[in-house]
């Protein structure tokens, strides 16, 4: 989904942020804290996008503005 100017829809936006912090912890160290802030970034880095796509399938406006608050 894009809008007529050009400009990606919010989804799409989380999506490819989601995308840049897999790859950023994949070039973390393979020690014990390295795995653990992986982990920990992306877990963080990719529920916004996840978060969102629920919100947008809310059924009526009370559904959609509860979850994004």
């Amino acid at each position: 989904m894009t809008f007529s100017k050009g400009i990606p829809s919010g989804e799409e936006r989380l999506i490819k942020f989601s995308v840049m912090i897999i790859k950023i912890a994949e070039e973390m160290p393979n020690t014990k804290a390295g795995n653990h802030l992986s982990g920990q970034i992306i877990r963080s880095g990719t529920s916004p996008a996840l978060n969102y796509g629920e919100a947008e399938s809310g059924e009526s406006r009370k559904d959609f503005i509860y979850p994004v608050k």
